[in-house]
């Protein structure tokens, strides 16, 4: 049962990480140059290749609504107030990769339409892809999606920007207020971090108290009543359903001591548990949400292709939960599309099996949609 609103409530959509470049960015209207620096590919067009010889032709030069697919009529249909991704690629005709990297995204700024086809309003920024082609590349990056009207949180020319939270007015009133930071355990190096006057991302070492205490002040100095607060957290391992205990605990202790409404992690190729803690939601790990991992062996038992569009509603009064539903999708041939009843009911069983150890219960409805609820 849907918590009833105490005042005004807000949908959002959230996702994991997208990644429209290297492979997906030669499908758009203008690509980047192919031209890699990677062990295994020298070339983006390898990673077109590998798709193609798994599902067949890919299309060129496509519409910019093309690799969104069923996820647009989805948005449509949930009309949510707010639309935050995780945008892991440049954005950036910089041609000189980060020294020492092995892998490297970017996407043509031409192609920055692609965002604005899916009506993007947030990107956050602090990963370990941004400054995947310098800090040339971040600054363009950035001033790409300002152009096209899309805010940012998580990196910035100077550190003060990239501190900042990315402030989003509701239609009913009320803001929302994104921060965004990226941690060690996810390949964020501190060599990225914005300092002073020099660009780069929003910076978190660890899970520490010293950590949690920074976040607490970032909120704290800038909430204020009607503000719902997402804490955006680029962190922990690519693979795997575990959650350590220091994640456990800081999701936590942001939600109980640092004034944190939606706890939305990332980082993860596959999505992870889910919980309710203390009326506030925390998602421990996304998934991606777009990538070019087409035809790429050795995982496929945690399913990544499989990955879901969260649909949050919270009190804004008071910040709580109301209701959390959540469509399962399916990314194929460089697009998402409505995952199978098939693929719909093994997602449901994996993340009640790992959302279970949270006490969250994971339900799926007759249309396919997930629902969870917690204790």
């Amino acid at each position: 049962m849907a918590v009833p609103p105490s005042g005004p409530a807000a949908t959002l959509f959230l996702c994991g990480d997208v990644m429209t470049g290297r492979g997906v960015d030669q499908l758009l209207a203008q690509p980047s140059q192919p031209r890699l620096y990677e062990r295994s590919a020298d070339s983006a067009l390898d990673y077109v290749e590998l798709a193609e010889a798994s599902s067949g032709p890919l299309p060129r030069a496509v519409k910019p609504a093309y690799v969104w697919g069923d996820a647009l009529a989805e948005l449509d249909a949930r009309r949510p107030d707010a639309r935050v991704i995780n945008l892991e690629t440049a954005v950036t005709t910089s041609a000189t990769p980060w020294p020492g990297k092995g892998i490297h995204y970017r996407m043509h700024p031409a192609n920055a339409d692609v965002l604005t086809a899916a009506q993007v309003d947030c990107c956050t920024l602090a990963n370990n892809h941004v400054l995947d082609w310098g800090r040339e590349g971040l600054v363009e990056t950035l001033a790409t999606l300002h152009r096209a009207g899309i805010r940012t949180a998580g990196a910035g020319v100077t550190e003060a920007e990239a501190t900042a939270p990315a402030i989003l007015a509701l239609p009913r009133g009320g803001r929302v207020l994104v921060f965004s930071y990226g941690l060690e355990s996810a390949g964020v190096g501190r060599e990225w971090a914005a300092a002073g006057e020099n660009p780069g991302v929003n910076f978190l070492p660890d899970c520490s108290e010293r950590s949690l205490a920074r976040v607490t002040r970032d909120v704290r100095a800038e909430k204020r009543a009607g503000d719902l607060v997402i804490a955006s957290l680029h962190w922990g391992e690519n693979w795997g359903h575990a959650i350590e205990t220091e994640r456990r605990t800081f999701a936590r202790a942001l939600v109980t001591r640092g004034d944190v409404d939606v706890v939305h992690g990332h980082s993860s190729h596959h999505p992870q548990a889910v919980e309710l803690h203390q009326g506030r939601l925390i998602l421990y790990g996304c998934g991606d949400f777009l990538n070019d991992y087409e035809g790429i062996e050795g995982y496929e038992s945690y399913r990544p292709e499989l990955t879901l569009m969260y649909f949050p509603t919270l009190d804004v009064e008071t910040g709580r939960l109301l209701e959390l539903v959540a469509t399962p999708m399916r990314i194929h041939r460089f697009r998402l599309e409505r995952a199978s009843d098939e693929d719909g009911a093994w997602l449901t069983r994996r993340l009640a099996e790992e959302s279970a150890r949270f006490h969250t219960r994971v339900e799926r409805r007759a249309d396919g949609r997930l629902r969870f609820e917690g204790d």
